[in-house]
C-alpha cells in the first residue's frame, strides 16, 4: 500500500516541500534517482515518457531531460539541471530550469532543488524542497500540477524498483570499486549464476529457486544491470574481477553456471581464477564455428556503441535480435508489443559488453585453441530443439577442454533458463551427486 504524500508550502520563502515515505532502502532510492536507465522509467507523472539526454551526477555535472505525454498531445517539455551537491546516498542539490529546444534557459524558471534521502523505520523518507524564483512562480507550479506530478512519480519509483528487485538484494564491492548487487538463497556449496546478454538476476530466479535445496545460490546483477553499478571504461577483465569478488564473498571457491554469452564469461572466469572455480556448468555458449548459421558482423560492437551513444536503445535491441540472435525482422513488431521489450531497452547499453566477451568466436571460424585454460570439470549442456550451431559449438568446446563433457537436454531450447529451470537444475544436481 502506497503511503500518503505530505505537502508544505511557504510563500514567504518561495518554497514547496513534498515528502513521502517509500518502501525502499536509501541506497535503492538513490540508485533509482541517479542512474539514467532507472530514472527514465519513473520520472514525471503517469502517462508521460521521460527521455534522458545527459546525466552526470557529480558537482557541476549536467542533467538534461525532456518529457512528452504518451498520447502525443501538447509540446515536449525540456529541462536542464546542474548539480551543486552530491552526497551519496543522503542528499542531492541541483538547480533545475525549463529550457527551449536548443537548451536555452527560460527566464525566471530556475528552481533550487534539494532532495533528501532519510532512512525511516518503514523505508526511506524522501523530501524534495524546491525554492522558486518568486512566489508567483511557486503558485504557477502548484497550479500546473507539480504536487500531483511528484505524487505520481513517487508511486512509479516504488513500482519500478519493485519490478527490479524481486526481493532483498545484498551488495559487494569489486576490485575497481564498483558496487554490485546479488541475491543469496539456499544451503550447500556455493554456486554463482552468470546471466546472459540483456538479462539480469530476475531471469535466473526460477533456476536459483530450483538449485537452492542443494546449493547456496549467488544470483547477481552483472555490472550496469538491475541494481549493480557500472564504471567506465568497460573491459571483460572487470567482469571476471566481479565474479572473483563474489566468489570471495561466498567463501573463496564456488561452482559457476553461465548461459549463452554469460556461459562464455563464466568460461573466461574459470580460465583465469583456477582452483577457485570448483566446477563449471555452461548452457549453450553461442559460438559460431562454421557455416551452420550466419556469422555476427565484424562491426557488431562498434554499431551497438554508436546506437547507444545516440540514445537509440530500441534500435540497439533490434540490431542484437537480428544480427546476434538471428530473429527474422518480420517478428520484431510482435516482440516490441510485449512489455519485456522495454526491460530489454533498459539493459541495451550492456549489449556491447557481451559482444566484447564473445570477441571473434561468432565469426564462423574454429574456436581458438589457446584462449581458455580450464582445469575444473566442465559440463556443457545444449537443448535438443536449439539450432545445430549450438550443438556444434558445445562439442568443439568439449574437445578443447581436458575435463569437459557434453549433454543434450531433451525437449529444450535456448530459453531453458527461464522456461525450464527445473530441467537445468536436475541436470546440474545429478552431475554433482
Amino acid at each position: 500500500m502506497r503511503r500518503p504524500t505530505s505537502v508544505f508550502k511557504d510563500r514567504e520563502r518561495r518554497e514547496l516541500t513534498i515528502e513521502r515515505i517509500v518502501n525502499l532502502s536509501p541506497e535503492l532510492a538513490w540508485e533509482g534517482w541517479t542512474q539514467p536507465q532507472h530514472i527514465a522509467r519513473w520520472w514525471g507523472p503517469r502517462h508521460w515518457t521521460t527521455t534522458i539526454h545527459e546525466m552526470d551526477v557529480s558537482p557541476g555535472g549536467i542533467w538534461r531531460y525532456s518529457l512528452q505525454s504518451d498520447d502525443g498531445t501538447g509540446e515536449e517539455a525540456f529541462c536542464i539541471a546542474v548539480y551543486q551537491e552530491v552526497c551519496e546516498p543522503s542528499r542531492l542539490v541541483y538547480i533545475d530550469s525549463f529550457v527551449d529546444k536548443d537548451w536555452n534557459i527560460v527566464e525566471n524558471s530556475q528552481m533550487h532543488t534539494t532532495v533528501i534521502f532519510e532512512e525511516a523505520v518503514e523505508g526511506t523518507k524522501l523530501r524534495i524542497v524546491t525554492r522558486f524564483a518568486s512566489a508567483h512562480e511557486l503558485d504557477n507550479a502548484e497550479a500546473m500540477g507539480m504536487i500531483e506530478g511528484f505524487t505520481d512519480a513517487f508511486d512509479r519509483l516504488e513500482e519500478y524498483i519493485e519490478t527490479l528487485t524481486g526481493g532483498h538484494m545484498n551488495t559487494f564491492i569489486s576490485k575497481d570499486g564498483t558496487k554490485l548487487a546479488y541475491q543469496k538463497q539456499g544451503n550447500g556449496p556455493a554456486i554463482v549464476l552468470v546471466s546472459s546478454a540483456i538479462s539480469d538476476h530476475r531471469d535466473a530466479a526460477g533456476l536459483a529457486e530450483q538449485l537452492a535445496s542443494h546449493f547456496t545460490v549467488y544470483n547477481y546483477d552483472r555490472r550496469g544491470r538491475g541494481h549493480s553499478f557500472d564504471t567506465a571504461p568497460y573491459a571483460v577483465e572487470r567482469e571476471v574481477e566481479d565474479i572473483e569478488a563474489l566468489i570471495h564473498e561466498a567463501g573463496g571457491s564456488a561452482y559457476l553456471f553461465g548461459s549463452s554469452s554469460g556461459a562464455v564469461l563464466a568460461l573466461e572466469a574459470a580460465s583465469q581464477l583456477g582452483s577457485r572455480v570448483q566446477e563449471l556448468f555452461l548452457y549453450e555458449p553461442p559460438f559460431i564455428i562454421n557455416d551452420s548459421r550466419k556469422p555476427v558482423p565484424t562491426e557488431y560492437v562498434q554499431q551497438l556503441n554508436t546506437l547507444i551513444e545516440a540514445d537509440k536503445r530500441s534500435e540497439a535491441v533490434e540490431y542484437f535480435m537480428t544480427e546476434a540472435v538471428g530473429i527474422p525482422t518480420e517478428y520484431l513488431d510482435f516482440m516490441k508489443a510485449d512489455p519485456s521489450w522495454k526491460s530489454m531497452e533498459s539493459l541495451a547499453h550492456t549489449l556491447a559488453y557481451d559482444g566484447m566477451i564473445m570477441g571473434e568466436t561468432q565469426s564462423g571460424k574454429p574456436l581458438p585453441t589457446d584462449r581458455w585454460k580450464v582445469n575444473a570439470p566442465t559440463f556443457i549442456m545444449t537443448g535438443e530443439n536449439s539450432g545445430p550451431f549450438f550443438d556444434d559449438a558445445a562439442k568443439a568446446l568439449a574437445d578443447l577442454l581436458p575435463l569437459a563433457k557434453h549433454q543434450t537436454l531433451a525437449g529444450q531450447d535456448h530459453s531453458a533458463v527461464v522456461m525450464a529451470p527445473d530441467v537445468l537444475a536436475k541436470a546440474i544436481v545429478s552431475r554433482c551427486e
